[in-house]
């Protein structure tokens, strides 16, 4: 079930709940329209606070909150989230302001219908009738990495029966999975096994890719993917190694309309504006404070690459002991310069608040990849793949790799942050640029490593 769906399922149930147990508990029932108004108002505000908190603690990520039980965990600390964001909106709206009874009866049916809905939702994703019936043709590194992926979320929703290939002849197995035959056979292979979906994961298609049965299968209901579209729509990056130019060249989604692209500029100015007024305050006091905790200015002002590799000036506030002499521009390689406010406007991405400024000045937008030191350009472009596509598009104060991966350390991290980054430009829409700004404003609240997600990703991995 994808999140948002899931989302939208609790949170009609909870509204539905809610305002039902708040009418009950009216000793003269719901006489007037002004009652019943103030009765689905309270009961909104209710829902929405459960329902945020259940967001910013990662319970509509199945892939963290992978089954019932880490489920159940999750859920009493949401409910303290909840309940200090019910408080706040019963400061700044006192006629949302629920009676003692009304209230834990209404908490008491939010959490017997959540539970509830969880745990079906859990027991019928884990029914192999609900999964799609997944048949691979062709095995390469990226059919490896897409089966072990595919293990590490058993909430996908895939059933891999197999792979045909016939580059290993007396195996049964391969990525541990069965080998159902060579590519001579798929015809019959597809036609016993009915797969629903059919991934192509060939890495040299030219004479080897069996289109008249890749069409049967397809009249017959199959779905025909891809191995890179599959390990995306998994991963929420790119499988840089399997990308083909010419893919690049003629995917129309790296072609941006000017709709898309006006769209997020213009809500990157409005949100930089509001964000300049309503942090002025903030940003004085931070800058008093990392003057009085290290010598040097407040502002650390660095050439970036920009769009279109054009250099620009970005604005940060200083986090680091001024250098001495050259130095390296990766993070970890500088932790000793890092000064005890710069750690902590880091862990709550304060420090990157004065880049309001750049996006005013039209040197990035809100949200795009973050741009690179001026020092490294020569090195991307010679190692990262693709990395002028990176720059085709304006950086961002925060971006999809920003909050899925964090920090690079080295080379191999950014060409992995790449991945992400290509997946961004790729898909960019307003859509996913709010779903990117929620999860930025969840780093910031909760003072989350943007690296949290890999590492669990690394955790997941190891454990598998």
């Amino acid at each position: 079930m994808k999140p948002i769906l899931l989302a939208l399922v609790e949170g009609a149930a909870v509204f539905s709940g809610v305002t039902a147990m708040t009418a009950l508990w009216r000793p003269d029932g719901v006489s007037d329209v002004h009652l019943a108004a103030e009765i689905l108002l309270q009961a909104l505000v209710l829902s929405i606070c459960c329902i945020v908190a259940f967001y910013y603690n990662d319970l509509y990520d199945l892939y963290i909150v992978r089954d019932f039980e880490i489920f159940l965990l999750r859920l009493v600390e949401s409910l303290g989230v909840a309940f200090i964001l019910i408080a706040f909106s019963y400061m700044l709206l006192p006629e949302t302001n629920m009676a003692n009874g009304p209230f834990v009866s209404s908490i008491l049916i939010i959490v017997g219908v959540v539970i509830p809905l969880r745990a079906a939702t859990y027991t019928i994703m884990r029914r192999p009738a609900f999964w799609s019936r997944v048949v691979i043709v062709g095995a390469s590194d990226l059919v490896a990495d897409l089966i072990r992926e595919t293990r590490n979320r058993p909430n996908a929703g895939l059933s891999i029966l197999g792979v045909v290939d016939d580059r290993t002849p007396g195996d049964t197995a391969i990525f541990g999975v069965p080998i159902l035959g060579p590519i001579t056979d798929v015809s019959r292979i597809l036609a016993e096994s009915r797969p629903d979906r059919i991934v192509v994961g060939l890495s040299e298609r030219r004479g080897r890719l069996p289109v008249r049965a890749l069409l049967e299968a397809k009249a017959r209901g199959a779905r025909i993917e891809e191995a890179t579209q599959v390990y995306e729509a998994l991963t929420g990056k790119m499988a840089l190694e399997s990308l083909m130019p010419s893919a690049l060249i003629f995917d129309s989604g790296y072609w941006k309309s000017r709709v898309v692209l006006t769209t997020g500029r213009l809500t990157s100015m409005i949100v930089s504006v509001v964000g300049l007024l309503a942090t002025a305050p903030l940003m004085a006091v931070i800058a008093v404070i990392i003057k009085l905790d290290s010598v040097g200015p407040a502002l650390f002002i660095q050439e970036r690459i920009g769009r279109h590799g054009q250099p620009f000036r970005l604005i940060k506030f200083r986090t680091m002991q001024l250098a001495s002499g050259p130095h390296s521009e990766w993070v970890q390689e500088n932790q000793d310069r890092i000064t005890r406010v710069g750690r902590w406007l880091r862990t709550f991405r304060l420090d990157e608040l004065p880049q309001f400024i750049n996006i005013l000045r039209g040197d990035m937008n809100l949200v795009g990849p973050r741009p690179h030191p001026v020092a490294n350009l020569a090195l991307f472009f010679e190692h990262i793949p693709y990395y002028s596509i990176r720059c085709s598009v304006r950086p961002g104060v925060t971006g999809w790799a920003q909050i899925r991966y964090g920090y690079a350390n080295n080379l191999d991290e950014e060409i992995e942050k790449m991945r992400y980054d290509l997946f961004y430009i790729k898909r960019m829409s307003p859509l996913f640029d709010l779903r990117i700004v929620f999860d930025s404003v969840k780093t910031v609240m909760f003072g989350r490593g943007a690296q949290s997600v890999e590492l669990y990703n690394e955790q997941v991995a190891k454990a598998s």
